[in-house]
């Protein structure tokens, strides 16, 4: 099910990094069409595609407040509960990320600063139907709330009745977001990119989908900004023989579960480790609905990895890059510094990674297929911009022409030095 690699792990590892590298052609060029589509007839082609992919009838395009209000009525009473207490350390955690603007001023009356802003519009994409997640709306619409933005457009696919999956609108009830639309794929971040009759463009657009979702965004950076190009979910977890391999076993197959693409690799110096990992994993699988998924992805992407030390396993660490990193070593702690290529590390045999996709703080919108190298995760900056400016009094302005107009001669670019030279006369 799952193989032990004893020795040199660089084939293993070539495997994860070439699937982060694809490129599947097939896709690119059928949401190529999509997109071309949705820009020239709208509304018109978003409801065909909802209509092709799945949905054959589609009672609302946009939900009504009625739908949201009946879905947080009809909700269980102790769902909404873990909601709002989810809401709660989300919003705690990354209130800490605000920034704010500055400003600089000098004796001679020159002022310069920083602005902060939310955006003005943003998109969130939730995944709907049989695989929706009403935590995908915590974490993508509280930190977009704390940054300011102007107006959220949520969009998440119907169900094959029409509608909307209830606990998403709950969740975006609880949220505060009331423009919901009723369609997904490449066609609904299209939607989004461009504006329709009825969708507002949109400055940024985030969330998780699936290839399609992932490879719209990709194609439309540029004409709209997005989160990242998220790949297949991925958990990395390094032990020595003081973990306990029925944790590590169930955490694998955390990730597992979500898709057959998923990787879910463990590093170890202890080969008693590896071995029990192996049979709790056989045991723990027997009773979970989608073993079958669960055995595809550990098949084909997970694997063991025994090293000779736990220094080797936090190279190989830092090498993967993996979005979710659980250290079940002692003092785990004194990792954190060490451990720095890593979209969110999970310290210690209480902290596993469903911890973090639902309720501790930390967003779980996290760099995949090693981008984790140079994208950080989502945050409340990821829906900001920033602009400068710049107010110079006349003696500052004198003291700095001959400089500026240096370097304006030395580039060759003599309208630059006019602009300099007029003010000088």
């Amino acid at each position: 099910m799952i193989k032990i690699i004893k020795g040199d792990p660089g084939e293993f590892l070539c495997g994860i990094e070439r699937r982060s590298a694809e490129t599947d052609i097939e896709v690119e060029q059928t949401v190529s069409d999509i997109i071309f589509d949705v820009r020239r007839r709208g509304d018109e082609a978003v409801n065909a595609y909802t209509k092709k992919f799945g949905c054959s009838k589609l009672k609302y395009y946009r939900v009504p407040d009625e739908a949201m209000e009946e879905a947080l009525n009809e909700a269980n009473e102790k769902f909404i509960e873990a909601l709002l207490n989810s809401i709660e350390n989300i919003t705690a955690f990354h209130e800490r990320q605000k920034q704010n603007g500055f400003a600089v001023a000098k004796d001679s009356g020159t002022v310069m600063g920083q602005c902060v802003r939310g955006l003005e519009r943003v998109g969130i994409y939730v995944p709907g139907g049989s695989a929706a997640y009403p935590s995908s709306v915590l974490m993508n619409a509280v930190p977009a709330a704390i940054a300011g933005v102007g107006e959220i457009i949520m969009v998440t696919p119907p169900g094959k009745d029409g509608q909307a999956n209830k606990d998403i609108l709950v969740a975006a009830k609880l949220c505060g977001i009331n423009k919901i639309f009723m369609c997904g794929g490449a066609q609904a971040i299209a939607a989004l990119a461009y504006g329709t009759e009825e969708i507002p463009r949109v400055s940024k657009i985030t969330g998780p989908g699936n290839i399609y979702v992932a490879t719209a965004k990709k194609l439309l950076y540029g004409t709209v900004d997005i989160d990242m190009v998220a790949g297949p979910s991925e958990i990395l977890i390094i032990a020595d023989d003081s973990a306990n391999p029925t944790y590590i076993a169930a955490d694998l197959m955390s990730q597992a579960e979500h898709d057959a693409l998923a990787g879910a690799v463990l590093l170890t110096d202890s080969e008693k480790i590896a071995e029990e990992t192996v049979k709790e994993l056989q045991k723990q699988i027997e009773n979970l609905p989608r073993k079958e998924i669960i055995v595809r992805s550990l098949e084909n992407y997970g694997g063991i990895i025994v090293t000779e030390n736990i220094y080797e396993a936090v190279e190989l660490a830092n090498r993967i890059a993996p979005e979710h990193l659980e250290v079940l070593l002692r003092d785990p702690a004194r990792y954190i510094g060490k451990l720095y290529n890593v979209g969110s590390l999970f310290l210690g045999p209480y902290s596993p990674e469903p911890l973090g996709d639902y309720y501790a703080g930390p967003n779980h919108v996290l760099p995949t297929g090693g981008t984790a190298r140079f994208f950080s995760p989502l945050s409340v900056d990821s829906f900001t911009k920033k602009y400068s400016y710049i107010y110079y009094s006349k003696e500052d302005f004198l003291a700095a022409a001959n400089d500026i107009l240096l370097i304006a001669e030395r580039e060759g670019l003599s309208a630059h030095a006019n602009s300099i030279e007029v003010r000088l006369k």
